[in-house]
């Protein structure tokens, strides 16, 4: 219980230290217009409050990351403690935050759009589509899981196809809608509910005095099970999480004042990493320990898992309602995945999207080819999604580290954890079944020659970048914050 406790407190000391370390070398202009009044366009472009802001960028990162995770990673003992309290801090809410300030100063950039001006034009191209991967495979994985658990609530009276059928129509309608018509006006709610189930977990563990594991030397590594990637991986939303770079700039396009970005990235980041505790520590402490998890998760599936704790701690009604809270996560991460993707489609060819045909039109074959992969196994999926997702991190760290670099502050920030996950992506595909399949230790010589080549090259760059004074921010000089 302490190491459990003791991490919630640092997760939320984190905020209010490092956050402020961070928000100081980054520096965000309060007087500075955004992208929410520059580039106001009714559908993607509009100002919304910081409450509703944050809120829904809690929403969209959290999906099932912060739970199926940590309940799978509770399979490498108290350790996966440590990965989601300093992960959280130190990388993930740091790369949330450059992520979603880096697009404000551009205007609302996504992703490829940003590395291929601060990593080259190649990259721009080749994260580009790596990008609308990963959405595809979190729009689709946010399809099946939800439609589990929901056949799992009506004990299999209704088909998974009709939850499915749900499910993809309310994804269309969330991706061409503007997003103050349905993810404005629900997505807070949702988080509030998000955020009361978890806590009802949360105190529902402390109340029953649940036997939670403390870290320490005789179970720090749990049947000898590799830590290193598999860990790093296994648990990302929940401690860093490439899906976020995809989310963030959709509420860089709503922010009202960068002075808000600290709340609003950094620190939704942190609730993401408290809600990641709660699930990993109901995990380790109502399943007796890694071997009778391990045999449930072969049984009845994280899904079920969620269904058994939150039973089992809240009661048939309660948590009833805790399951929706569950259920309602990758169906709002599923749609900003989707709707991410068509934006970052129509800021690759420059298709203005105020018309509803044009968003139509990039929108439908997504959900197509969606459609198809709902019919491949859920694990493998899920395989590949860790890896795109956890490269994907690596990319967007990596332009944090050149934006801070070029304007000449503390790039460690972004650096050091980007040369760490460099190593975990690289060794993970080298090792992996889904990659070349070499020894691990193999991979983890080959991991590390690839990490020190990559890093040297981005210091080779990032030093000739810094003599061609390359502008750290859109011109919005003609333009006055109404705010």
């Amino acid at each position: 219980m302490f190491t459990f406790l003791g991490g919630i407190v640092l997760l939320i000391v984190g905020y209010f230290t490092y956050g402020k370390v961070v928000e100081r070398i980054f520096v965000p202009n309060a007087e500075r217009t955004t992208p929410a009044y520059t580039k106001g366009d009714g559908v993607d472009y509009l100002p919304m409050s910081t409450k509703k802001n944050s809120l829904i960028q809690l929403i969209s990162i959290a999906g099932i990351g912060p739970i199926f995770g940590p309940i799978m990673g509770a399979l490498y003992g108290p350790v996966a403690f440590l990965w989601i309290v300093f992960g959280c801090i130190f990388a993930g809410a740091v790369h949330d935050y450059l992520t979603g300030m880096i697009s404000i100063r551009h205007g609302g950039a996504h992703l490829p759009a940003l590395a291929g001006k601060f990593l080259g034009k190649v990259m721009k191209h080749v994260v580009n589509a790596f990008s609308i991967l990963l959405l595809l495979l979190v729009g689709t994985v946010f399809v099946t899981s939800p439609a589990d658990l929901l056949v799992d609530l009506v004990n299999g009276t209704v088909p998974a196809i009709v939850f499915i059928v749900i499910i993809f129509i309310y994804f269309i309608l969330a991706t061409i809608l503007p997003i103050d018509k349905i993810i404005g006006n629900i997505y807070p709610y949702f988080g509030a509910l998000l955020l009361i189930s978890a806590l009802g977990i949360g105190i529902g563990l402390i109340a029953n005095q649940a036997a939670i594991p403390e870290l320490s030397l005789t179970n720090f590594h749990p049947d000898n099970i590799p830590i290193f990637p598999l860990l790093f991986l296994t648990i990302s939303c929940g401690a860093l999480s490439g899906f976020h770079a995809t989310q963030s700039p959709i509420i860089s396009r709503t922010t009202q004042n960068e002075n808000q970005g600290r709340k609003i990235f950094y620190g939704m980041m942190i609730a993401e990493g408290i809600i990641a505790m709660i699930w990993a520590a109901a995990a380790m402490s109502l399943f007796d320990g890694p071997v009778s998890l391990n045999e449930l998760i072969n049984t009845i599936g994280t899904a079920g898992i969620v269904a058994e704790a939150s039973t089992l701690m809240l009661g048939s009604v309660f948590g009833t309602l805790a399951i929706l809270g569950v259920i309602i996560l990758p169906i709002t991460s599923g749609d900003t995945a989707f709707r991410s993707a068509r934006m970052i489609i129509a800021d690759y060819f420059n298709i203005s999207q105020k018309k509803i045909s044009s968003r139509l039109w990039i929108a439908l074959p997504l959900f197509v080819v969606s459609v198809f992969l709902t019919t491949v196994d859920f694990t493998l999926l899920w395989r590949y999604f860790s890896w795109a997702n956890q490269s994907t991190a690596v990319i967007a760290l990596w332009v944090g580290s050149m934006y801070l670099f070029i304007a000449k502050r503390n790039y460690w920030i972004a650096v050091i954890p980007g040369i760490f996950m460099t190593m975990a992506c690289a060794t993970y595909i080298l090792n992996a079944p889904i990659g070349l399949g070499l020894s691990m230790s193999t991979s983890y010589l080959i991991g590390a020659i690839i990490t020190i080549l990559i890093t040297a090259l981005f210091f080779k760059a990032a030093n000739k970048a810094r003599g061609q004074n390359i502008p750290l921010e859109e011109d919005v000089s003609d333009w006055k914050n109404p705010a």
